[in-house]
């Protein structure tokens, strides 16, 4: 028996299983991938909803991690409440089964011809969607063919005495043999990243004879467990409690909901074989070409069985799910840096949904800070604060450094695999952040000629200073209706902010025609009102930033 060539079979057929999984995913969610941004950004804090959700997204891109680490994404920026992101990582464990309920269907003679289907479209299609179904297709069969190399690499050792003592060395007769048993499916989980690649090999494994049921079903559960990991190591790096909160109650949930299940677990095995039995499959112990033929379709039931009775319990009692989450997270800091800068972590890159949903929630913290600034620079307009005007300078490197930060993530998620209109959203966003940092530009403008004004003991005209007030309040009203929009979704949004700049546009010309009037009468003079029209001028350019800032909005949101 050529051990050498055992081990690289095997590994072989778990490399091309995994890789099957990842391009089967990315396809998914490079076709689906903003349809399912938009249910999840529209979740409701219903738990119920949220734990339905949560599973069909998950059925959908076939990857419990990937909804996961998109939800962290979500709550960092604050689009997702932590109730809400719960209840769907929830759904999502429930979700990733079907994975394993697909594997267990024995359609290896299907992997051949859709592997030579899925390379035709994904590398000789020139229609993007094409390309995105082929890799759809080429994953599936990659993961069919990874299954049958890993049978056949475990195949010349089930006979063999020393590997037999090995294997029942995994015995859940024990205590010890139970949460040994445990501790290697999550060991193994970990190592591969991949919970369904796990299951996969347990299920070959199984099917090989090398594990017993009850070995196999404690080999998952410790599956589940493994799989937390992906979210925790999303979350390194990063000063969002929300985000942590997040993974450590997908932890909690799986941790706590093994502990309960190795409680019964004789009687949760006995549950599984009769439901499937029930279910029309034959005994677990029926063999044919010395294979258990029946044991992986056992092993998923049993996979899914656990998710279904766990997130059952949780949904019921979530609200204690939170708090014993918020009770072991991280306590957050009690003062908050006014000038800090945009975070981005490295653990969403994979996800380029989860991180630009990171990019927009930052995006809205800087935007929310220049609109409270620009308030705060506006009141300068009736009466002079030099705390204010004097803060400019900290303003304006703040949001050119924001500016700096957001673009090259952008730029890095970019670089990366990103379907189309994905590309178009990163260009937006990039749109967005220049055109926030061009806001900042005019209020230094704005703040510059106030202090000259107050330096130089210069007053305006009544009139002047209620055209200022006037024209500053609609750029204030027009950020302000930007933000909601952010915030949530309205009907009618682009035609708002079209009102919004045509009447800022409106008021400059209307402001300039009054000032030269008020020339003519001499109501004013010539040195004041220069300053007059720049900062006429400079108002009307922010409108023009408003406005350029709200139809990406309009276009992304």
């Amino acid at each position: 028996m050529n051990l050498t060539g055992i081990i690289l079979q095997t590994l072989g057929g778990l490399g091309l299983f995994i890789l099957g999984m990842k391009m089967m995913t990315d396809g998914l969610q490079a076709t689906a991938g903003q349809k399912i941004r938009r249910i999840l950004e529209a979740i409701s804090s219903n738990r119920f909803m949220g734990c339905l959700t949560g599973a069909g997204v998950t059925a959908i891109i076939q990857s419990s991690s990937a909804t996961t680490v998109m939800l962290i994404g979500f709550v960092s920026a604050g689009i997702m409440s932590l109730e809400q992101a719960v209840g769907v990582v929830i759904g999502a464990n429930v979700g990733t089964t079907i994975t394993g309920q697909m594997i267990a269907f024995n359609l290896t003679k299907l992997a051949l011809p859709a592997i030579a289907l899925g390379v035709g479209l994904k590398y000789f299609s020139k229609k993007r969607t094409y390309r995105y179904f082929g890799e759809i297709i080429l994953g599936f069969g990659l993961l069919f063919y990874g299954m049958t190399v890993m049978k056949h690499g475990l195949a010349p050792i089930k006979s063999d005495p020393q590997f037999i003592e090995f294997f029942t060395t995994f015995s859940t007769d024990s205590i010890g043999g139970l949460l040994l048993c445990v501790f290697m499916g999550t060991a193994l989980t970990v190592a591969v990243q991949s919970s369904s690649a796990t299951v996969g090999l347990t299920m070959a494994l199984a099917t090989s004879g090398l594990l017993a049921f009850p070995t196999a079903i404690a080999l998952v559960l410790g599956e589940n467990i493994g799989t937390t990991v992906t979210a925790q190591l999303s979350t390194l790096g990063s000063n969002n409690i929300e985000a942590h909160r997040t993974a450590n109650a997908h932890t909690v949930f799986n941790v706590v909901g093994v502990g309960i299940i190795l409680l019964i677990f004789p009687w949760f095995v006995d549950i599984v074989e009769v439901v499937t039995l029930k279910m029309g499959a034959g005994a677990v112990t029926q063999t044919m070409d010395n294979e258990y033929v029946n044991v992986s379709r056992y092993i998923a039931n049993g996979h899914t069985i656990f998710n279904v009775i766990n997130a059952s319990i949780f949904l019921i009692f979530l609200p204690k799910l939170i708090q014993l989450t918020i009770f072991i997270s991280p306590k957050p800091s009690k003062s908050q840096e006014r000038y800090r800068l945009p975070e981005f972590d490295s653990g969403f890159i994979d996800s380029p949904i989860g991180a630009l949903a990171k990019v927009k929630g930052e995006i809205i913290k800087t935007i929310e800070f220049t609109h409270m600034n620009l308030k705060k620079t506006s009141t300068c307009l009736k009466l002079r604060d030099d705390d204010i005007l004097g803060e400019r300078d900290a303003i304006e490197e703040h949001l050119d450094e924001s500016q700096k930060v957001i673009i090259k993530y952008l730029t890095t998620i970019y670089q990366g695999e990103v379907n189309e209109p994905e590309a178009k959203e990163i260009s937006e966003l990039m749109r967005i952040t220049n055109n926030i940092e061009r806001l900042g530009d005019s209020m230094e403008n704005v703040s510059k000629i106030l202090e000259r004004i107050y330096d130089n003991k210069f007053e305006f005209s009544e009139q002047a200073k209620q055209d200022l007030v006037t024209i500053s309040d609609q750029v204030d009203k027009f950020l302000g209706l930007i933000i909601d929009e952010l915030h949530e979704k309205t009907e009618g949004f682009y035609q708002k902010a079209l009102a919004f700049e045509d009447s800022i546009d409106q008021m400059r010309e209307n402001m300039r025609y009054q000032h030269i009037e008020r020339l003519r009468a001499a109501d004013c003079s010539v040195d004041v009102g220069v300053f007059f029209i720049s900062l006429v001028s400079n108002y009307e350019k922010m409108g023009d930033y408003c406005y350029n800032i709200a139809t990406g909005v309009d276009r992304i949101i």
